[in-house]
């Protein structure tokens, strides 16, 4: 389900806008894009958490996601990662592999 996100909200994904591809993260979500604004994505960022907290695919911290959980903070739900397992590329593939124009992570 696309959700349209309230000014409010728009100020906490600005903390999600730094990503850069195969640097490690806290927390990350599922996004469409309408014009330039990011949309949360709520069905897609829950699949693509628990997709990443099944993943076991090398030794390299972003190849497992341990603890992976999804954690809402300031009325934002994201998949957090407390020991920084979530890369930003293999996030980026749950996300578009469930169905979300790409992800954003802090």
């Amino acid at each position: 389900m696309r959700t349209s996100i309230p000014t409010l909200i728009l100020s906490a994904l600005s903390l999600f806008a730094s990503i850069a591809t195969a640097d490690l993260h806290y927390s990350g979500l599922c996004v469409d894009y309408v014009g330039d604004q990011p949309v949360y994505n709520d069905a897609a960022t829950q699949a693509a958490c628990t997709a990443y907290k099944n993943r076991n695919t090398g030794g390299e911290q972003w190849d497992t996601c341990p603890d992976c959980a999804m954690q809402t903070v300031g009325g934002l739900p994201s998949c957090h990662s407390p020991a920084q397992h979530i890369g930003g590329d293999e996030l980026s593939y749950y996300c578009e592999k469930n169905g979300s124009g790409g992800s954003l992570a802090d």
